[in-house]
């Protein structure tokens, strides 16, 4: 045996009898160590506003394609892309010289029938007189009449063609359907349109307001008009949801929306119901088929309960546990129920009661049913501070 070991050895014996003497004498005792300490922070009820992120997709309130309804050539495009236009505005100018032969023509079919009619009605008036006095025969009297009912029909044939010629003139010239934002334009000088053509000329969309429409759940449909129907979710008198938007580059959109319809169908592919949210859109930042994130405000509960998210921990089947100290200090095992995440903390739905101390730092310290030392923390000093130093001077009593 080398001197190193019977070194450790010597050391080892002297250490054994020294811990043997002080057990037998009884001189000196090892105290108990006090209860550790750990951080809890009150359950309290407080109101809390609900929301849910999902995604959405803006909309026109008006969208409509400018197209011909006759056929003709492009002479002048009287717009710039990307201009505000007014209901009426002149789009397109077609070339009017075919339009206008026609409407001339027109003309001088209904002049000719208005004079054929006043020669009939003449007629019809001398034969009246002379029927009487058998100076002409009862049958050449009712071809007179005919004929003047005749002529009167010419007239308004020829007055709808006109009307009709007319029309087709006024065609020539493309106006805007509505008010809103034009786009670019399909079709440039020269080109030839027709009616009824696939390719639309333009495009205009209604911006201020703007739609957005979201795809939620029905099972969420239903858990909202649920709550909305007991009370537990505050809304506006009308039951309006507010939306806030999260654009495309993260940034927030400052006008906020309402939701204003609700699908009366269920898509029976994804189980979702669309809803509609309006927004006002001034200064046109918002284009329609923008992928944006829609921020709905279910409304307020006004007996929610929240805890830290670090107070709760999960059993291997999935259970929200929680350690609650009790008035004698022991540690408790509870199991609760999570409604969401609300920021850095969780909605408790059930196992928790108002008032109750639930451990949110130390669980190294104790074992479940334990006694500690419970040192109180405000939930906004766990958030800010994450994981504080114990105090024993502020222990719960």
């Amino acid at each position: 045996m080398s001197l190193i070991s019977l070194r450790k050895l010597s050391v080892l014996g002297c250490l054994g009898a020294v811990m043997a003497v002080s057990a037998c004498g009884g001189e000196t005792q090892m105290q108990a160590p006090p209860p550790p300490q750990v951080a809890v922070t009150a359950v309290k009820k407080e109101a809390v506003e609900l929301t849910t992120v999902l995604a959405g997709r803006t909309v026109a309130v008006e969208s409509a394609e400018v197209r011909p309804q006759i056929s003709g050539i492009i002479k002048a495009r009287l717009f710039e892309e990307g201009d505000d236009v007014k209901e009426g505005q002149p789009l397109y100018q077609i070339e009017k010289a075919p339009y206008e032969a026609v409407v001339a023509s027109a003309r001088a079919a209904l002049a000719r029938a208005e004079g054929l009619a006043v020669a009939a009605e003449n007629r019809k008036s001398r034969y009246a007189n002379l029927v009487g006095s058998k100076a002409v025969s009862k049958q050449d009297y009712d071809d007179a009449v005919a004929g003047a009912k005749q002529v009167v029909a010419d007239v308004a044939a020829a007055r709808a063609t006109l009307d009709s010629a007319l029309i087709e003139l006024e065609r020539t010239t493309i106006a805007a359907p509505i008010d809103g934002r034009i786009g670019r334009s399909f079709v440039t000088n020269g080109a030839l349109v027709s009616a009824g053509q696939a390719q639309e000329l333009a495009a205009i969309n209604t911006l201020d307001p703007i739609y957005v429409d979201i795809s939620q759940s029905s099972a969420e449909i239903l858990r909202w008009k649920r709550l909305q129907a007991a009370g537990t979710l505050a809304t506006d008198d009308e039951n309006n949801l507010d939306v806030t938007l999260t654009l495309e580059d993260k940034s927030v959109y400052e006008h906020k929306g309402k939701i204003t319809l609700t699908e009366v169908n269920v898509d029976p592919a994804t189980g979702s119901v669309t809803l509609r949210a309006v927004f006002p859109n001034p200064d046109g930042l918002l284009l329609p088929g923008m992928f944006v994130r829609a921020r709905v405000s279910e409304g307020v509960r006004a007996d929610a309960m929240l805890i830290d998210q670090q107070a709760i921990s999960r059993s291997p089947q999935g259970d929200g546990i929680v350690y609650v100290v009790k008035d004698d200090h022991t540690t408790e095992t509870r199991i609760v129920r999570t409604d969401r995440a609300i920021g850095n903390q969780w909605l408790v739905a059930e196992g928790l009661s108002e008032g109750e101390n639930v451990v949110v730092e130390g669980f190294q310290r104790f074992r479940p049913g334990a006694v500690v030392t419970p040192v109180m923390i405000s939930l906004a000093a766990a958030e800010s501070q994450g994981a504080p130093e114990a105090d024993a001077s502020k222990g719960v009593q």
